[in-house]
């Protein structure tokens, strides 16, 4: 069975003022999930997961159905604030669904192959998808995991500081830590990211997710035991937190 490619599309798009995961911006009204899936099915993925919101799923279905049809098996799961393990509640003053891990369990019953996983506003480029299909295709162990990283450097923006995942890795390559910094930018040729009033410089080489990352479908397991962990000892509606793995 062909690997499954699970984009993130449920985003409220507060501070862009629109829901940018549909904006049009090729040439014959292309978005950057059309550009996504393209690479994706290039690379040898066979199914692609949207995780959405219903209230815009219809429009959602409109835009993207017509040009999947017959390309790729496409599914649809929505992600909801009430949408919880058994056993909790919802706290008073949430507002909106949790972030990545939240949304990836929507998809746990419809995802039965290893999967790599997307934002659906950012753009990764087809090399991205080569480097996932030969990680699922060599790695043999259900507890392998693997991210796509790029270099800080080029992922920044002209227009404006970025919220970036800075990753710390062993001698072996692999992951030990991600930390997120929610304001990363430029003052001239210098990179640093600021929290509060204090800076610190970055060298631009550190490598950084974009949330690209290759799972097997065993990690559902390991996910929803860490989501109910999380809102069993964690405040709820924390906004910053260190991954260590």
């Amino acid at each position: 069975m062909k690997p499954t490619l699970l984009i993130l599309a449920a985003g409220m798009g507060s501070r862009y003022g629109g829901l940018k995961q549909m904006d049009e911006l090729g040439p014959d009204g292309e978005s950057i999930i059309d550009y996504s899936v393209f690479d994706a099915i290039r690379a040898g993925f066979g199914k692609v997961v949207f995780v959405i919101r219903e209230d815009f799923a219809q429009a959602f279905k409109d835009q993207f159905e017509p040009r999947l049809k017959g390309k790729i098996e496409t599914e649809y799961v929505y992600q909801s604030l009430d949408k919880i393990p058994e056993g909790f509640s919802i706290p008073e003053d949430r507002q909106k669904p949790w972030g990545t891990g939240h949304a990836m369990l929507m998809a746990k019953e419809v995802i039965n192959t290893p999967f790599a996983i997307i934002n659906a506003d950012d753009f990764y480029g087809k090399d991205a998808y080569g480097q996932a299909i030969e990680f699922i295709n060599s790695s043999k162990d259900v507890n392998e995991y693997a991210m796509i990283g790029y270099a800080l450097k080029n992922t920044l923006s002209e227009h404006g500081t970025v919220s970036r995942g800075v990753c710390e890795s062993d001698a072996n390559n692999n992951l030990t830590k991600v930390t997120e910094r929610t304001k990363i930018g430029k003052e001239g040729d210098k990179i640093y990211f600021y929290e509060d009033d204090y800076k610190e410089e970055l060298t631009g080489e550190e490598p950084i997710s974009m949330n690209f990352w290759i799972f097997k479908p065993e990690f559902f397991g390991h996910l929803e035991n860490g989501f109910k962990r999380f809102l069993k000892e964690k405040d709820p509606n924390l906004s910053r937190n260190t991954i260590s793995t």
